[in-house]
């Protein structure tokens, strides 16, 4: 009886040690801090693989740049070395110029627009495109409209940004878009602004509100200006090796739960947005919206006519088919 017993739990032992051996386990990794809404993304798609997968996929969250700048973060997940990646499309623009068309400035004129693009053919002509570079396009989660900050005044009309030192992310149109509205434009990582901000290296940024407010930016900025001068989605990838590997079913896991994360955070963005708005405003930040769209569409139309110079309009036209 005693032998039964130790064979029996012997068994067991094994047993657990290979289910333990057999699990995968994926590391996803963004730049945001753990109170943002693509944390929110994360923890959702972290619990529902795992219960989906009953276990046989482990999903370790990295928020904050803990595993590196974007650029990082990107390079990391094309090598293998980080699992999932949730950053800015921008930051493809180098690898992918025709993103770029995705967050010209005034692309969108509403998030639905936005979604039903990035959710339609020109969005998943994109995605498939990221396997030439070793990753899987799962889906464009939500970053929302950039709305400029500063420290100088409240920003209605384009002279309004003339002379401000704005930081800028890696996106060539918004680059091009800061230039032609006479400001200073600086690259800096997303890591490094509030120092910046602080310490005055640059005085204005330009960020979606959830963005802002999750990085506390309103504790170095005085003014909120909801310009919306551009849609800012992001992407989620996956090392492309690494889905192969996963069985057919796991990989559907996969794309399912990221389709719902997706849907999940858009519409949290939306819910929670105006609420934000109120927070930044009882944290001291001063907000306008008296913006002049009409009139920033007009000063940045240069950025369109370099964009299509060196890209051609293909992108763009299909972007504006899918938007009808």
């Amino acid at each position: 009886m005693k032998t039964l017993l130790k064979m029996t739990l012997l068994a067991s032992t094994i047993a657990m040690s290979a289910n333990t051996f057999a699990a995968t386990t994926l590391k996803l990794a963004h730049a945001a801090p753990e109170s943002d809404l693509q944390q929110d993304l994360s923890l959702f798609f972290k619990k529902e693989v795992e219960a989906r997968s009953n276990g046989e996929i482990k999903v370790n969250v990295y928020p904050q740049g803990q595993l590196g700048s974007d650029k990082q973060m990107i390079d990391g997940t094309r090598a293998g070395i980080v699992d999932l990646t949730m950053v800015g499309l921008n930051n493809y623009n180098g690898l992918m110029p025709e993103s770029a068309a995705f967050t010209l400035p005034f692309m969108f004129p509403d998030r639905q627009t936005a979604y039903k693009v990035l959710d339609g053919e020109p969005g998943k002509e994109l995605l498939t495109k990221f396997e030439k570079f070793g990753l899987k396009g799962l889906g464009f989660p939500e970053n929302g409209y950039r709305n400029m900050t500063n420290n100088e005044k409240p920003i209605r009309v384009p002279s309004d940004v003339k002379g401000l030192q704005m930081r800028v992310n890696g996106s060539k149109a918004l680059n091009d878009m800061f230039n032609e509205l006479g400001a200073n434009p600086q690259q800096l990582p997303v890591s490094e602004l509030y120092t910046a901000l602080e310490t005055g290296v640059v005085d204005s940024q330009d960020h979606p509100i959830p963005v802002t407010l999750s990085f506390k930016f309103d504790e170095v900025q005085k003014y909120l200006s909801l310009t919306q001068h551009a849609y800012s989605p992001l992407v989620l990838t996956m090392n492309l090796r690494k889905f192969n590997n996963l069985s057919a079913e796991e990989q559907k896991i996969i794309e399912d739960v990221s389709t719902e994360a997706v849907a999940m955070q858009r519409k949290l963005s939306i819910e929670k947005e105006e609420k934000m708005i109120s927070q930044l405003e009882a944290n001291g930040m001063q907000v306008n919206r008296d913006v002049d769209g009409k009139a920033f569409q007009e000063a940045i139309q240069p950025v369109w006519n370099a964009y299509i110079k060196k890209n051609g309009d293909v992108m763009i036209n299909k972007i504006k088919v899918a938007a009808k």
